[in-house]
């Protein structure tokens, strides 16, 4: 694979989480979907703080993890932040109605994107992160086309 396809990033703090939170905001185009992964507390909505950081969002960022979804109206697109967490059932998704969401003048980020049981959109970007004893690991794959796009920009910024 090429250099535009994965990234990896070994980031030893929240500050480097933020940061790099605030470049992939940079890079992000209306349309995109991104699938966050990791355990708890590995920096899922550290890293959407950054990004909405980035974007002019000064408000709080909390997990929708009671909501589901948190809407960030911005000037360049809305961003739904999803936690799908609470799923039960992989038909909460279809019965929520947030299908809609995914469309081209958006931007979707999702925590726990397995609870949907294969119902979701497929993502642009996979953002894998990993929690090691001196900080965290992300990893983050293009699955598309827009995805490898955006990875290009994200490589093209200065570094977290």
């Amino acid at each position: 694979m090429s250099e535009f396809l994965i990234l990896r990033f070994d980031l030893p703090d929240e500050a480097a989480t933020l940061a790099l939170g605030a470049r992939l905001g940079r890079a992000l185009a209306p349309g995109l979907s991104l699938w966050l992964e990791g355990d708890l507390g590995a920096g899922k909505t550290t890293l959407t703080r950054g990004v909405l950081r980035e974007l002019g969002f000064a408000g709080r960022v909390k997990s929708p993890t009671y909501t589901l979804v948190e809407l960030y109206e911005l000037s360049r697109f809305n961003l739904y932040h999803f936690d799908l967490y609470r799923f039960v059932d992989p038909d909460e998704w279809e019965d929520a109605g947030f299908r809609e969401y995914f469309n081209a003048a958006s931007v979707c980020l999702v925590e726990w994107p397995d609870k949907a049981g294969g119902r979701l959109p497929q993502p642009d970007l996979r953002v894998q992160f990993d929690i090691l004893d001196d900080g965290r690991r992300i990893r983050i794959d293009a699955l598309t086309e827009a995805g490898r796009l955006c990875i290009a920009r994200l490589n093209s910024t200065c570094q977290p």
